[in-house]
């Protein structure tokens, strides 16, 4: 079959993280199948970031309209036909059940040992169980059934310049490194402490580094960045609940070095070139931190495991995540700074 007679519908809905990571995949199968007809089944916000990715036809499906949404879905779907492939890359009930409004001759999903909420019964073809990899390249492996590898590793996120230029004009550039913190993740139990920010933000300004926050518009990261500037000496240029999602990767570019935990924003951020600080306790950073680069992470993943498990990391499941209350204290202040002392001497001007 030739590649511009293929096509594909990809299932992902969430979250922004997970649909950062298929856009790789979504660059293989370009490269791979040029001519292929690309759809892809996206949630409101993944679409928001998304929208205007190059040769792709998003579907938006709303969780709150239920079975009605998957409905009109298939509809919506109606004039592409019978797909050749469906990746059902997300195994959640929801999407499960929203898979079987697609049409499609194969339907390509999880290996066994990822599956769940029935997740087998909505496929008929699944990709390698291949455990101990990153979260993005067992999304990328779903282009294997196909005939291809995903031996490169491309985002090229669609950012219009218009919003280039709105984080061109939230400070001026003037040869200060830029410490951006997007301090909560939608996983309560993975978010660090205000205290321990402002601290950190602290010795960055002392360093003579600017500190810009940023975050949305939730009442928890709003009081989380008032805290934040409770403890600074020298405000932060505050920004959160300031962007949107097509503004939020050109504002994280501009930042020389990232700070957050395991949250959409951090991969958002590593997709853009950004570094990443990332504050791991909760979450493997091996299995979901920032893909290309983990030199100024802090890792407290085995310490948590051993506290609240009580057995190493190596012990648990690869998908484990550890979210106790107060697990986060694990990481200390005094990590965060010696990450940062890391990233400052790599990068020495």
């Amino acid at each position: 079959m030739a590649s511009a007679s293929v096509s594909l519908c990809l299932l992902r809905l969430s979250a922004l993280g997970d649909v950062t990571h298929v856009v790789p995949l979504v660059r293989t199968l370009q490269q791979g199948l040029p001519g292929a007809e690309l759809h892809w089944i996206i949630d409101k916000a993944g679409h928001k970031l998304l929208e205007g990715l190059d040769s792709v036809a998003f579907h938006v499906y709303d969780k709150r309209s239920g079975i009605a949404g998957m409905r009109a879905l298939r509809r919506e779907l109606a004039p592409a036909g019978r797909f050749d492939a469906l990746l059902q890359m997300q195994v959640a009930l929801r999407a499960n059940v929203l898979s079987a409004f697609v049409p499609a001759r194969r339907r390509i999903g999880y290996d066994r040992g990822r599956s769940k909420d029935l997740h087998g019964l909505f496929v008929n073809e699944r990709i390698a169980d291949r455990p101990g990899i990153h979260v993005l390249d067992a999304i990328g492996s779903f282009c294997e059934p196909l005939g291809l590898r995903q031996r490169q590793v491309r985002w090229d996120l669609p950012v219009p310049d218009e919003a280039r230029a709105w984080a061109r004009a939230q400070w001026q550039d003037d040869g200060r490194p830029v410490l951006m913190i997007s301090p909560c993740s939608s996983h309560v139990r993975r978010n660090w402490y205000p205290d321990r920010y402002a601290a950190l933000a602290g010795h960055a300004q002392r360093r003579g580094w600017r500190v810009v926050l940023c975050g949305g518009r939730s009442e928890l990261e709003r009081d989380t960045a008032d805290a934040i500037q409770a403890g600074l000496e020298t405000p932060a240029l505050d920004l959160v609940g300031k962007d949107t999602l097509k503004q939020l990767p050109a504002l994280l570019e501009r930042a020389d070095l990232l700070v957050t935990p395991d949250s959409g924003p951090m991969h958002i951020a590593n997709a853009m070139g950004t570094k990443v600080l990332g504050l791991h306790a909760a979450s493997n950073p091996r299995r979901s931190g920032p893909y290309s680069d983990l030199r100024y992470c802090v890792d407290r993943y085995d310490d948590a495991a051993r506290r609240f498990l009580g057995k190493p990391a190596a012990e648990l499941g690869w998908g484990a995540k550890i979210e106790f209350d107060d697990v986060m204290a694990l990481v200390t202040v005094e990590d965060a700074v010696a990450a940062f002392e890391r990233y400052v001497h790599d990068h020495a001007r």
